[in-house]
């Protein structure tokens, strides 16, 4: 067991925890060079593997071993060493490491991967580096052959790594391709702590439109909460005085007035929602969701997590797992409260649910991955890996929350009676109807947050790498607060309609968001990318609509306990019969 324990914390802290070797380097000492991935400039996630083109390979075969992470082998990260002899402070006049002789079949390889402006990634000290394989001229396909290695050191650490690529060469068949490295070494002042700043783009992330569409959005949330308290409270108190009237009267009084609105529905309103099984494992993968987001969030801005090659997923997958006994305790303590029988089959749903989708979408894009032989195709032993983290972590620790939230918060303490017979839901106007409802709930969330969406997508379908976790917490604070006014005021609205059908509305209303979002990534895709193929256009959309969904799940599970807290405090405040 403790082996097991052991093995199961390896996997999934090794990729934020530890690395190829600690950064620091003596004199002399082998510094290796890692080829990653070639692949089109505008397919950024169409990759192979770098010697998938015929790219010969250096002398040297002796290196220390290098292990891949989970997170890096979930990215499609492929590092094979290079060859190059390098090694620290050591400078390199131009050497030639290999040369390779153009028969067609390499000869087509190659003016295949210039003609569609293939580039390709190396790390140096888990530095990226990129660089272009060609260029086209005048009709005529060129090589580059010889790649200049600029690194700056600091100390006994590497702070700078650049790339030039020189000395081009018109690709012909049957011609012999000599590949050329140089290495020069420099002193730099940069610190170690800041030699990622280079690669962020400040005047990008932090340009002017950004901070405008904050504070646009943070008084968004000022007006909302204004609006909300202003008009509920003010409606709140005509209904509070209207309903202590309607008590002083006697029986015969009483039903001869016209009675209407949400206090009529009191024997109703706390009635189990339709599909409680369902809808109570989405309210615990929502819980579980939104305590991922804002921990890894918060993580992100204290560690800096991009800095390091797979630290966020390897961190999110830690974190998802270590929280699945919240989605147990809330999931399993609504699915109690409503009444359900089948809490096993309950828990189970809502333990499996994200992971299915997410382990399902990833499945049928790696046949699409595998049939193009792409570096993106998820290797068997990972897929056994995550299979494992699914059924000896995240299905116990879920159980275990499950049994607290049962015996802990499990118990119906709502502050009506339920009536034995559903009343009737009266007829209404077209605009009072759910669905509509649902349809309009998520237009101001998703304006809240349109903006800071063009940065998130940009970041990973442009690979710009995003640092200002700052801004998007402060974008799901504003996000959470809006989506509650509006699922609070389509919630008040729907039940002075006396239609008591309010949690799956407040949910879905919330939920809804999501596909406003989708909407949009299908907007940027023609108007903002310029990415083709069945491959990139496979992964691009079965990847949104799972961003889509996890964040239709959060926002749902915000706006249903925002509500459910308005719901209670209003029912407890009348006095019912």
């Amino acid at each position: 067991m403790n082996l097991l324990v052991k093995i199961i914390l390896f996997t999934l802290i090794a990729g934020a925890l530890t690395d190829e070797h600690d950064h620091i380097y003596g004199d002399n000492e082998e510094v290796v060079l890692w080829m990653n991935t070639v692949g089109p400039y505008h397919n950024r996630q169409e990759t192979y593997r770098y010697f998938s083109l015929p790219f010969c390979v250096g002398s040297k075969e002796a290196i220390s071993h290098y292990h891949e992470t989970l997170s890096e082998a979930l990215q499609g990260v492929e590092l094979e060493f290079s060859g190059l002899d390098i090694e620290f402070k050591a400078d390199v006049q131009k050497t030639e490491y290999c040369g390779t002789l153009l028969n067609d079949e390499k000869y087509k390889a190659f003016v295949y991967a210039v003609k569609n402006h293939y580039w390709y990634q190396m790390y140096i000290d888990d530095l990226p580096i990129w660089g272009i394989v060609g260029e086209v001229t005048d009709s005529n396909y060129y090589i580059w052959t010889h790649k200049k290695f600029e690194i700056g050191y600091n100390g006994k650490q590497i702070v700078d790594v650049n790339i030039t690529a020189q000395d081009k060469v018109l690709l012909k068949p049957t011609v012999k391709l000599s590949f050329t490295y140089e290495v020069i070494w420099k002193k730099s002042n940069i610190k170690f702590e800041n030699r990622f700043d280079k690669y962020l783009d400040p005047n990008f992330f932090q340009h002017r439109i950004h901070w405008f569409s904050i504070f646009n959005s943070f008084m968004m949330v000022i007006f909302l909460v204004g609006l909300v308290s202003m008009i509920l409270m003010r409606t709140l108190r005509k209904d509070y005085a209207r309903y202590s009237k309607d008590e002083d009267m006697d029986d015969m009084e009483r039903d001869l007035g016209d009675e209407y609105g949400w206090k009529q529905v009191h024997g109703d309103v706390f009635r189990p929602a339709s599909h409680s099984l369902l809808f109570s494992a989405l309210i615990g993968a929502g819980h579980q969701l939104t305590t991922v987001v804002f921990c890894v969030i918060i993580f992100a801005i204290l560690g800096d997590l991009y800095t390091e090659r797979g630290s966020m997923l390897s961190t999110s997958i830690f974190v998802y797992a270590a929280t699945s006994p919240v989605n147990g305790y809330f999931g399993g303590s609504l699915y109690a409260r409503m009444g359900g029988k089948v809490w096993i089959r309950q828990m189970l749903v809502s333990a499996f649910m994200l992971p299915a989708l997410i382990c399902g979408t990833a499945f049928c894009i790696n046949f699409i991955a595998i049939y193009y032989h792409a570096s993106r195709a998820i290797p068997f032993g990972t897929m056994v890996a995550v299979t494992c983290i699914c059924l000896f972590v995240i299905l116990p620790l879920t159980l275990v929350g499950t049994v607290l939230g049962r015996n802990l918060a499990g118990q119906p303490d709502y502050p009506c009676r339920i009536n034995a017979v559903p009343r009737p839901i009266p007829e209404k106007k077209w605009f009072m109807e759910p669905g509509v409802i649902i349809l309009l709930g998520g237009v101001l969330p998703f304006a809240s947050i349109f903006i800071e969406m063009y940065f998130i997508f940009t970041s990973f379908w442009a690979y710009k790498i995003y640092y200002v976790y700052g801004f998007m917490l402060l974008v799901a604070l504003i996000l959470v607060i809006v989506t509650v006014c509006v699922t609070i005021v389509c919630t008040y609205f729907l039940l002075n309609a006396e239609d008591y059908r309010w949690q799956w509305t407040s949910f879905l209303a919330a939920a809804s968001t999501s596909a406003y979002v989708y909407v949009y990534s299908i907007y940027y895709f023609f108007f903002k990318t310029k990415m083709y193929g069945l491959f990139q256009t496979a992964f691009y959309f079965g990847y949104m609509a799972l961003f889509s969904g996890a964040l239709g799940i959060l926002c749902g599970t915000v706006g249903f306990i925002g509500t459910s807290i308005f719901v209670r405090k209003i029912y407890s405040t009348v006095k019912i019969d």
